[in-house]
């Protein structure tokens, strides 16, 4: 009689994992009622076969893809053209200290519990909020950020494409000043030791150049005149503004469509598009390609970059430990920063990617081993970077600080500024911008699955069999958008996309909540069980203290710091007008907003006290994978039987 007991339980067990996702109340019906259309055997096999249906979710070909995907997703153009500015801006090796802190004790972990949460529940970023549905919010704030973060990243991609398009000229354009775009006053910075002067005789003003071999002559202070020299821009600048963008002078001033720009747009969404209609067996084949072939193209950047004059130069300034920076509270700031940016938490893509994995995956080890790669990537980019930045500076007679640049300066005005003065130039300048494109849109893609993971899993009576249709909808819709940034005052709009619709504080806020939720809503220790019924195992005490303390803590820190050190954007010199930073605050304000509106409504449209409705819409007794508590009565489960 026993073992007929221990048997059944098994098989209720059993049969209970297979409706991981069953959670909303059906019509009341008696339990002996349900009980006996449960085994009625042609009732069960029409319910067995509608789950299934229902239930069934694609998965990776291979845990090789997964890998790939996930490494693609998170080395990006920010390992590429955002951390090895800030190394050097924040003390070089110094740097490491505050980063790699900020990686063990926040970074990784995020990434472990998001990976988990996706392959614990296989469901996207909304439908996981199941385990606390009082932070719902959350999954909408982030896929709100996601959708914002989809139309702005890929206009980056888009400068790609026309720089690469233009790479296969020779002379590259931008290496002379004999183009219609140029003023009169383009002189590459290779020259700029013979340039001339204005210089006054007290009566007039004249042209004179002054410059002997290189050193400037001191005629001027013999006879009594005052000489000033004139301001030259290189022809690399001149081609990024005054051909690229056409920048106009004020945000007010939208200009005219660039129609080369808003061409390459469209390529690369059209791109994009094809690399996820189909779902994940689409895009797992793709990032064999996509997340490889940049590292080929990085380690052949940096053989050519070590062996130029001035290398060492470069890669001493990117790597020299200033330890005296790391009293500076921005040096902590731009490492918490650039870890949760370049490691995509807070997006809902890594519980996407996540979900698609079986089970009993060993998401632990997958984590920490995709996160140190992540790093290791940031910090390797930065060699292939400044050694080419020491041979632009050695080559210019300057100091290395004064050609570094960040984001799209180094991207588009550095980089190709040093790419001009190498043998064979437009091999070089096709080299680095397809690297560009190929890292940008890999992570472009994979941010677009958590989107539409997330809002079809949501809502799949509506959207799972027309995915092809809702996709290609978002994405001509977000092209849209885009185009405001393709003309020439586009860059003042991606400024203010970049600096308030996915900013660093927006992405801090998802951060604490999401983490606060899991170890302190739904409760560490009942996650724990949960990951002991996928690994197998019990993680270390290590993971407990993360997401308890560390993490939450080092969030709410340097989101209360930002605050309070908050500056309005500006490009450059220009300073935008108050109407343009109220818009960016409404873009900020569209997603976070989401988090304590969604507690409000649930708080009231759910009936009991107030110490009920918490109880309920934090910790709610639902049928969970891998749960510690007995399963609930028949009436807590969704599709269980054919009612």
């Amino acid at each position: 009689m026993k073992e007929n007991v221990t048997s059944s339980s098994e098989n209720l067990n059993v049969q209970s994992s297979k409706y991981r996702q069953n959670l909303l109340e059906v019509p009341s019906l008696p339990a002996e009622d349900r009980i006996l259309r449960a085994f009625r055997p042609q009732q069960q096999t029409q319910t067995t076969k509608q789950t299934t249906d229902d239930c069934a979710r694609e998965k990776w070909n291979g845990k090789i893809e997964f890998v790939l995907s996930c490494v693609g997703q998170c080395i990006g153009l920010g390992n590429v053209v955002r951390f090895p500015y800030l190394c050097y801006k924040n003390g070089g090796g110094a740097f490491l200290v505050p980063y790699l802190l900020t990686a063990i004790f926040a970074g990784i972990p995020m990434y472990f519990l998001e990976l988990s949460l996706g392959q614990w529940l296989s469901t996207g970023g909304l439908s996981v909020w199941k385990i606390s549905p009082l932070f719902k919010g959350v999954g909408y704030a982030s896929a709100v950020i996601a959708a914002w973060l989809n139309i702005y990243y890929i206009v980056i991609l888009a400068w790609a494409v026309y720089y690469l398009y233009h790479s296969f000229s020779d002379p590259l354009p931008w290496a002379t000043c004999n183009n219609p775009w140029n003023t009169p006053f383009c002189l590459s910075d290779y020259k700029r030791e013979f340039k001339d002067y204005n210089c006054s005789n007290g009566t007039s003003w004249y042209s004179q150049n002054l410059s002997n071999n290189g050193k400037n002559s001191t005629l001027w202070a013999k006879v009594g005149t005052n000489c000033s020299s004139i301001v030259y821009t290189s022809p690399v600048r001149e081609f990024w503004e005054r051909n690229t963008l056409r920048i106009t002078s004020d945000v007010g001033e939208p200009g005219k469509l660039r129609a080369e720009l808003s061409i390459c747009l469209l390529a690369v969404w059209i791109l994009c598009y094809f690399c996820i209609w189909k779902g994940v067996k689409c895009s797992g084949r793709v990032v064999y390609f996509t997340a490889c072939f940049p590292y080929v193209l990085m380690f052949i950047l940096l053989i050519r970059g070590v062996t130029l004059p001035g290398a060492l130069e470069g890669i001493k300034f990117y790597v020299y430990p200033d330890l005296e920076k790391l009293s500076e509270s921005q040096v902590w700031i731009d490492a918490v920063t650039q870890i949760f940016f370049s490691y995509g938490l807070g997006l809902g893509t890594l519980i996407a990617l996540g979900s698609y994995n079986k089970y009993n995956n060993n998401v632990c080890k997958d984590a920490i081993c995709i996160s140190l790669l992540n790093s290791a990537t940031s910090v390797f980019s930065g060699f292939v970077i400044f050694s080419v930045i020491g041979f632009m500076a050695y080559e210019q007679k300057k100091p290395v600080s004064d050609v570094a640049a960040s984001g799209p300066g180094l991207a588009f005005l550095a980089y190709p500024n040093a790419v001009v003065q190498l043998p064979v130039s437009p091999v070089w300048a096709v080299l680095f911008f397809l690297m560009l494109l190929i890292l940008g849109m890999d992570s472009q893609f994979c941010t677009m699955e958590g989107f539409f993971t997330a809002v079809i899993d949501e809502y799949p009576g509506l959207l799972k069999k027309r995915r092809e249709i809702f996709i290609g909808v978002f994405c001509f819709l977000s092209y849209l958008i885009g185009l405001s940034m393709v003309t020439e005052g586009g860059m003042y709009v991606f400024q203010l996309f970049d600096n308030y619709s996915a900013s660093g504080l927006c992405l801090l806020v998802l951060i604490f909540f999401e983490c606060t939720a899991v170890s302190w809503g739904y409760g560490v220790k009942r996650y724990y069980e949960n990951l002991h019924s996928m690994l197998g195992y019990y993680p270390r005490s290590f993971w407990k203290f993360t997401w308890v303390v560390s993490t939450p803590a080092l969030t709410a820190g340097i989101l209360l710091f930002r605050f309070i050190k908050f500056k309005p954007v500006t490009y450059l010199e220009y300073e935008f007008p108050t109407w343009a930073h109220v818009i960016g605050g409404i873009m900020a304000l569209s997603s976070v907003s989401l988090i304590p509106i969604y507690m409000i409504f649930k708080l009231l449209t759910t009936s009991g006290s107030i110490s009920q409705r918490f109880r309920l819409l934090v910790r709610p007794e639902i049928d969970l994978p891998g749960g510690v508590e007995p399963p609930p009565p028949y009436s807590a489960v969704y599709t269980s039987v054919g009612v």
